[in-house]
């Protein structure tokens, strides 16, 4: 054996043996060296100092295997994937403040500096830079939360103006907002690399979602597109591509979209910007925000021996993290939530049998069948509202 036996690279990648083979390997070379009688266990002298030099050959080869996958994005871990991301014309999403798109009324021609709005539980959210009211009388923009992390408003509840204008009468949220987010996780970039890939592609769509996917700070999104003569089955008219977003700008959003639809595509949806063309020319463009359908669900089980009711907060953790996974538009699906409410290859996932699981719609009963959700909609669900039910 020689130490190309130890640490290759072949069509299937790098690799490189383990610990235990490489001690014996420099055993074996010292006792072609100083007799086959040499005595090396690990209570020598010599043993032991075989054995720090084959940990240092061993951690020299993982340290290979560590250098040698930064190259690939399917593989990279930390900074070195924050790097070879850029190959692509993205990077890391660093930690996001929560937004949400708030109409702002009032008298025609009212200029806004620095405008902040608040909400029923007292966080302000600050308007962009500069807002003048258009000739309707309303105009929808992109607030930002003051503070960092996950702050939550409900439609309706961003109705406060923080800092009065003369001509500024009316504020409020019609969607939720969208949350902040901590620092972009190794394993999301790595999906979000794999969606960028699509810049590039001959299809315009394809192209149009991934560059709306890696707009900053959106966090979900969707594209649907009807190319036939008549209304879809989604109830987008015809010719036409309607995007779902979750966070992220409206007015940037709204500029990706009109950079790389084809010309003469309608676009369809409830939140509406306008853009400029180089030539000056207007266009309007419409997307949507998502709507969050709040879920519960009931998990009724059998405990067995060594069940203990803090296993319900992992069993409501899990279920509750499956349903906030989905993708915008796609349904709840109850076998889907066998699996992690199982707890599989854990103590605690061996202590129970789960009888049934009941799902709903916050709003409604109880019941046994999938809940379907809209092309614009995206299912959500909060621990609370998971219960686990022990069968007596």
């Amino acid at each position: 054996m020689t130490l190309n036996d130890l640490v290759w690279v072949d069509s299937s990648g790098y690799h490189f043996a383990d610990y235990p083979t490489i001690l014996e390997w420099l055993k074996d070379e010292y006792r072609a060296i100083y007799g086959e009688d040499v005595y090396l266990e690990p209570d020598s002298q010599d043993g032991q100092e075989i054995a720090v030099r084959a940990r240092a050959l061993y951690d020299t080869a993982a340290l290979g295997a560590t250098i040698y996958n930064s190259f690939s994005p399917s593989t990279a871990q930390g900074v070195g994937l924050s790097r070879v991301v850029k190959i692509n014309g993205i990077r890391r999403q660093v930690a996001t403040k929560s937004t949400v798109d708030l109409e702002i009324g009032g008298s025609v021609g009212t200029t806004i500096t620095n405008g902040i709005a608040e909400d029923s539980n007292s966080n302000k959210w600050l308007l962009p830079a500069l807002v003048v009211i258009p000739i309707s009388g309303t105009i929808t923009v992109t607030a930002t939360a003051e503070k960092v992390g996950s702050i939550t408003a409900q439609p309706a509840t961003i109705t406060k103006i923080s800092t009065p204008t003369l001509g500024w009468q009316t504020v409020n949220n019609v969607l939720t907002a969208t949350p902040g987010v901590a620092v972009e996780e190794d394993a999301e970039l790595r999906v979000r690399q794999t969606t960028s890939v699509a810049l590039p592609s001959l299809s315009v769509m394809e192209g149009t979602k991934g560059a709306v996917a890696n707009v900053a700070g959106v966090s979900r999104s969707e594209g649907y597109e009807n190319d036939d003569d008549v209304i879809d089955s989604d109830g987008l008219p015809p010719h036409s591509i309607s995007m779902v977003v979750e966070g992220g700008d409206s007015q940037a959003i709204a500029e990706i979209i009109a950079r790389h639809k084809t010309p003469g595509t309608k676009t369809y949806g409830t939140t509406s910007e306008v853009v400029f063309d180089k030539y000056g020319m207007s266009n309007t463009i419409n997307f949507y925000r998502p709507t969050i359908v709040p879920m519960k669900v009931e998990v009724n089980l059998t405990a067995f021996i060594g069940y203990t009711t803090g296993y319900d907060t992992l069993i409501k953790q899990a279920v509750a993290d499956l349903i906030n996974s989905l993708k915008i538009g796609q349904d709840v699906l109850i076998t889907k939530l066998y699996v992690p409410a199982n707890l599989p290859g854990t103590t605690p996932g061996s202590t129970f049998d789960i009888i049934t699981i009941e799902i709903a719609k916050v709003v409604n009963a109880f019941g046994t069948i999938n809940v379907p959700i809209l092309f614009n909609e995206a299912a959500s669900c909060n621990v609370a509202d998971v219960v686990v039910v022990v069968a007596p």
